[in-house]
Formats: structure tokens, sequence, C-alpha cells
């Protein structure tokens, strides 16, 4: 089965092995700026813990089993239309993360035993990719975001069987150079294991403080760094209390518009041209980076 990005779709995994560095507000912050370019981004967080994707957006939705989910769909049993899984926020579509994720292994292995009595196949880390390809996502959208979690299992693997490439937030530190240190085995071993190629469209320093030891740190990375961002956890953190991205946040919730924030957002618009052009994705209307005032034409 070929990657679904081969119908010039722009598709990444936001992954990083360390928590804490501003995974899940990258992927919210990037599909925003896709979207704010007038094109149509599709969010698939992966993540059962609470502090998700789906929270962050303001899009949590039923999480009882008998509510139809991206896991019954996994395991070939849906309760209704894929399209109607996804809820829309900003010009981003988001398939909201669901209680079902937490046990996403035992559901597919059950499917798998299922299948393979019947003399059936049923590749475990595959399945996303074969809902997106079925729904007809490749050409729907043309970005397509997982947020899978930091550990190792189906979530990730599933991440990464679909995308096959990977956009990093590192912290500029020893912890977040351990874990980019850590990241060329890991890929290494996902290839392997998914029979697939894996690659590192960015990785994206959150937190810089300009010292010595973090440049030090950076000229180390081996991995494109389009951008650089600085301390912003007060930006961040509201983000996550109005339930919205960044560029929502200083828009619509802050009193006056403070410049090292517009330049922040205007990173995060950086960051995402430089994704697009990494696949020849050209978008048909770029704001200037950091332009709140810019008119989204769909």
């Amino acid at each position: 089965m070929d990657a679904i990005h081969d119908v010039s779709m722009l598709a990444y995994s936001t992954y990083s092995e360390a928590g804490g560095v501003g995974k899940t507000t990258t992927a919210a912050n990037l599909a925003a700026a896709h979207a704010r370019a007038g094109l149509k981004p599709l969010v698939v967080p992966l993540d059962p813990q609470d502090g998700d994707l789906s929270r962050l957006l303001g899009v949590d939705a039923q999480r009882t089993e008998s509510v139809d989910n991206l896991v019954r769909h996994m395991i070939r049993r849906p309760n209704g239309e894929f399209s109607d899984l996804i809820r829309t926020v900003d010009g981003v579509d988001i398939i909201p993360e669901h209680n079902m994720l937490s046990d996403l292994a035992e559901y597919l292995q059950r499917e798998k035993d299922q299948a393979e009595a019947m003399g059936e196949a049923f590749g475990m880390h595959a399945q996303l990719l074969r809902v997106l390809r079925e729904a007809g996502v490749p050409e729907e959208y043309d970005v397509l975001i997982c947020d899978p979690p930091a550990t190792e299992g189906p979530h990730l693997y599933n991440a990464i069987h679909a995308t096959r490439s990977l956009v990093i937030p590192v912290e500029p530190s020893a912890k977040g150079r351990a874990a980019v240190e850590g990241l060329e085995s890991l890929v290494a071993g996902l290839e392997e294991q998914l029979d697939v190629e894996v690659g590192v469209l960015a990785a994206v320093p959150i937190g810089f403080k300009d010292t010595r030891d973090q440049r030090k740190i950076l000229d180390e990375i081996d991995y494109p760094l389009p951008e650089v961002i600085g301390e912003r956890s007060s930006l961040m953190e509201g983000c996550w209390m109005e339930q919205c991205s960044a560029f929502t946040y200083v828009r619509e919730h802050r009193d006056r518009r403070r410049d090292y924030e517009l330049e922040t957002l205007a990173q995060y618009d950086r960051i995402a041209r430089h994704l697009e052009e990494s696949v020849g994705l050209e978008a048909p209307n770029p704001p200037e980076p950091g332009d709140l005032d810019h008119e989204v034409i769909a």
C-alpha cells in the first residue's frame, strides 16, 4: 500500500520522545497556519491522555463506547460515516479523540486474531492509512497532521505508517538533545518494523533563551531548523485556557498585541510554508507572516 501523500499531499506526524515540549500546541498552530494560507488541513490526534488536541481546540466529543469514533473505523466496526466524525474549528478539520484510543492495542490485536482465524490479513499498523484512503482524505485535503503520543505503540506506528514524515518539537536542553539523538535509532526501528521510509521534515526548538549551551545544542541538530521559538509559556497556557490556536488567542483574547507574540505567530506561518515547500505544495493565499488581519479565502 502506497503512502497517503503520494497524491501531492503534505502529511506529517508531530513527535517527540520527551514530554512537555509543545508537541500538541505545535500540531494545532501549524494546522491553523496551513488553514490561514487557504489550504485544507485534517488533524488526527491519537493521544488518549486528557491534555489532548481535542481539548486544546475545544472539540472534545462524547466518549462513550457506543459513540462512533476513529477506533471503530480502524477495527472495521464503524457506527456511521467517516465524514460524520469530523469537527471544524478556524478552518481546521479535526477528528476528536475518544476513550477507545486508550485500548487501541487490544482492539487491533483482537481484530487481527479474528481476521487470521478466517484466513484474512490484517495489518495492525496500517489501519489508519486504510481508513483515510477509503474515506478519500488524500483527494479532499491538502495537509494531514497526526499527533500521536510519545510512547511507542500502535498509535505512533499507525501515525507514521500514514504520514511517513515527522516534525519534531525540541527542547533546547540536554534532555532535548538526548531525545533528538535517540530519534535516529527510533526512525531506523520504525522503518524496519513498518517497512517504510520515514523522513524528518523539520525540528522546531521551543523555549529558546539564547544561552551558549542552547546554541551549542542547536548546532548539533542535523535536521532542518526553519525557526527557533523562544519562551512562550504564557501564550501557550492562554491557548489551553481558551481552547484555541495561538492565532485565535492573540486575535480574540489578548487586550493588546505584543510584538514578540506576533513574531511567534509569524514563525508558525514560516514553518508551515517550509513544510509545504518541502513536498512542492503551494498555498493559494499565504499571509504576510504573523498578519492577523489576513483574510482567508476558501
